[in-house]
């Protein structure tokens, strides 16, 4: 993708407000205060304006991202992924018929579109380029997009019985079982840490939101279908993130990533930011490690500090000018 083109994106979204992808993700993170940690039911992220986002999309209700330029409409299966999680709990929570409909629309398409690779792994990929680092080609994977899509296949099992949909999140399972030179959306340290991988480049960039939303996927699959491998995996990764939290934490606001030996460190953007701090809310409450609990409120008080914003703010925007 040329950098022209990503630059003409950013500018139609946030300066000139036109709708695109970055309206999709950008919601206000919100932990869902009926979501359990010992049962498996409503998601642990509210989503509620993933729950009303207004289009486009195809002929079967399944959401559509507008990227603009030349990539024009594509799906991304980790938004849908979030859309689906967004209908679930609206269909919780009100008993809405059409939010259920589409609940199971989004359910319907991951069992479809999971992909099995020459190494009889399946992944659902991304059909386009993206730059993150290097150029990601198409069919590329995420971790994140694994997790996520393990999250509403169970959780559509668990309302209809629908052996196809477990089925479907036990298959998608073994990507994390495998490392990235596999087939697989893992990197394991020299001493034992296990990465979840939102994007597969090298070196490996530890994205912190996208490795916990993606481990989020193998507890969901422990809770569905007691399968010890699956917490094993929930296991590692969340004591990984233990282990390493210190490392995203610069003082004065959290890191979207750790940097490679000698890059620039890539700052949180405020929403990231604040993404962070509700995910290491949850997982406080999955885990009942008070570390988590620990750097949520030291993340926080960054957040209500002016001075803290301020240098956050202007650090992310040289780093921008500088990579991007």
């Amino acid at each position: 993708m040329p950098r022209g083109d990503y630059y003409q994106r950013l500018l139609e979204a946030y300066l000139l407000r036109r709708w695109s992808h970055l309206h999709f993700w950008h919601e206000t993170p919100e932990e869902n205060p009926r979501a359990r940690v010992d049962r498996l039911g409503e998601y642990y992220l509210t989503y509620r304006q993933k729950a009303d986002y207004p289009g486009p999309f195809d002929p079967e209700g399944i959401p559509l991202l507008n990227y603009r330029g030349r990539l024009g409409l594509k799906y991304n299966p980790i938004a849908i992924a979030q859309y689906g999680l967004a209908q679930f709990n609206r269909w919780q929570e009100t008993g809405d018929p059409e939010a259920r409909q589409r609940t199971l629309s989004v359910a319907d398409w991951l069992v479809q579109h999971l992909e099995r690779t020459p190494a009889g792994i399946e992944l659902w990929t991304h059909h386009f380029e993206w730059p993150y680092r290097e150029m990601l080609r198409p069919p590329w994977p995420s971790a994140l997009a694994q997790g996520q899509g393990i999250s509403v296949l169970v959780r559509a099992h668990l309302q209809t019985n629908d052996s196809r949909y477990l089925q479907a999140a036990q298959r998608a399972l073994k990507a994390f079982e495998l490392p990235i030179q596999e087939g697989g959306v893992v990197v394991k340290d020299p001493d034992g840490g296990l990465w979840l991988e939102e994007y597969l480049v090298t070196p490996p960039s530890h994205i912190l939101n996208g490795g916990i939303g993606a481990c989020w996927g193998l507890l969901d699959y422990w809770l569905a279908a007691g399968d010890s491998t699956a917490r094993r995996l929930f296991d590692e990764a969340a004591a990984t993130f233990a282990s390493h939290l210190h490392r995203y934490d610069i003082g004065f606001w959290s890191l979207y990533e750790l940097p490679p030996n000698g890059a620039a460190p890539m700052l949180a953007s405020p929403f990231y930011h604040r993404l962070h701090i509700v995910q290491l809310k949850i997982l406080t409450r999955m885990t009942g490690r008070s570390l988590f609990g620990q750097y949520a409120s030291r993340w926080g008080g960054y957040e209500r500090n002016g001075w803290c914003r301020a240098r956050a703010l202007v650090g992310k925007a040289i780093f921008k000018l500088r990579h991007y």
